[in-house]
């Protein structure tokens, strides 16, 4: 990776967690390689985590063989990650805000509010079943 040329990865792979720790940890390298903050790193591992975790759970139903497609771009000041899996897919919309007095005792909303806790930048285009996460240095 060079300052003009950011490190890029694509994959598929099964929702095996073996699977996507690997996919995960190609990410991580390309980002101490281009010497991003701790802070950083940490942020992006875990909305990475829970946006793999969600693909499996909800897209999938739980079936880990099923495949998804995972992307991402690092440069020295920003990081792109987005994940499909092969769901029907939702609408962010329709999902509760955890923090709300009414929704504090659901589960249902909590790793997509962790998304954007974290990231700069979250979009689930249409159908539903992709997440493109972005986070960007000042």
């Amino acid at each position: 990776m060079t300052a003009s040329s950011p490190w890029r990865g694509v994959w598929a792979v099964s929702g095996e967690r073996e699977a996507c720790q690997r996919v995960l940890d190609e990410i991580l390298g390309a980002m101490n390689d281009a010497r991003m903050d701790d802070a950083v790193v940490f942020a992006v591992r875990l909305a990475t985590e829970e946006a793999l975790a969600n693909a499996v759970r909800h897209g999938h139903g739980g079936d880990p063989s099923l495949s998804l497609r995972v992307e991402a771009e690092v440069s020295p000041q920003s990081v792109m990650v987005s994940v499909q899996d092969a769901g029907p897919g939702f609408d962010p919309a329709s999902v509760p805000d955890p923090t709300a007095d009414e929704n504090l005792t659901i589960a249902s909303g909590r790793g997509l509010a962790l998304i954007r806790a974290f990231m700069t930048e979250v979009e689930v285009p249409p159908p539903g079943n992709r997440i493109v996460m972005r986070w960007r240095g000042s």
